[in-house]
């Protein structure tokens, strides 16, 4: 389910407005190691090391805790940092492409290179967050043990939660004018300029919502999952992201968490029981889905419906 909080993100990004970001797991990384950093902080001295810093920083001789890491010992003020964080990073970067006109191909390139880069810096041990091992060994969350089951059912309910209300704000900026602006300029960004439109600006918005999206996924997926490492955000990670969004549908909100859900029970089953076939099995699948369903499983959907109404007609009336 956070995954399918980040794939409505990237639905509304690319399905709706047309703009395909390979680096969407830059925003994915940044909420998760915000989150991260406060679950490493509420361990205090119950690490290996009994020390206040976090045992990665033990063993990297670190004397004082990092400047960037005092702020994350309030809750409040990382349940902040995972929205504002992703979203002033997804401002900055957009407001600098977007009113330099860069779109299309390009826009996805420069995105893939800024993935790259993120993940080269994470990965260096100077950066003070575990560098290539990431943040682990989380304890608790609010004092509550997530080895208990009750806190892992409590982190399941707070994901649905969340994920529905991800869906009806994507529902309703979908159903409004705005909506109606972000398809056409999809379909013809051109004559959205002349109409009088600063399609410069709606793209930066629904950008940033979709970074704010991801930032929030990151922060639910890790105290599930126990780990946040660089190699979570970087671009392979991110085009898979998209291939969720392409088998499930784009442009279709249910068909995002669709295939979010789909396709990371796959990869689930096959990687446990067949692994060497997963790789082959995603690229197999993307592949079919753009050349043979370009709307993913909701078309298939469709066209079944479609074919068992056509044979529902096509029976005899017989009239006594």
């Amino acid at each position: 389910m956070a995954y399918a909080i980040l794939a409505l993100g990237i639905d509304l990004l690319w399905g709706y407005t047309g703009i395909l970001s390979l680096g969407q797991g830059i925003f994915f990384g940044l909420g998760a190691y915000c989150m991260g950093m406060y679950l490493m902080l509420s361990i205090g001295g119950e690490g290996a090391y009994q020390s206040d810093l976090p045992d990665f920083m033990v063993w990297n001789q670190v004397q004082e805790l990092p400047f960037f890491w005092k702020p994350f010992e309030s809750f409040a003020f990382s349940m902040l940092g995972i929205v504002l964080v992703p979203a002033l990073c997804a401002f900055v970067f957009g407001f600098l492409t977007f009113r330099s006109r860069i779109k299309g191909v390009y826009f996805s390139i420069i995105t893939q290179a800024l993935a790259l880069t993120v993940w080269l810096l994470f990965n260096q041990n100077s950066m003070n967050l575990g560098g290539t091992n990431g943040l682990t060994d989380f304890k608790s969350i609010l004092n509550f043990p997530l080895s208990d089951i009750s806190t892992q059912r409590m982190l399941f309910v707070v994901t649905g939660i969340c994920l529905v209300l991800a869906f009806i704000l994507c529902r309703y900026i979908t159903q409004s004018r705005l909506g109606k602006v972000l398809i056409a300029i999809r379909d013809n960004e051109g004559r959205i300029r002349f109409s009088g439109y600063s399609a410069s600006q709606y793209k930066l918005f629904v950008f940033v919502i979709s970074a704010v999206l991801a930032g929030i996924a990151g922060a639910l997926y890790v105290p599930q999952v126990g780990i946040i490492t660089p190699g979570q955000i970087g671009v392979l990670p991110s085009i898979e992201m998209i291939v969720w969004v392409a088998v499930g549908g784009r442009g279709t909100l249910i068909g995002a968490i669709l295939g979010a859900i789909g396709v990371n029970w796959a990869r689930s089953f096959l990687t446990s029981n067949y692994p060497d076939l997963w790789l082959y099995f995603l690229g197999a699948l993307f592949v079919g889905v753009v050349l043979y369903f370009p709307k993913g499983m909701w078309e298939v959907s469709g066209r079944i419906k479609n074919l068992f109404s056509r044979r529902a007609k096509k029976q005899p009336v017989i009239v006594n």
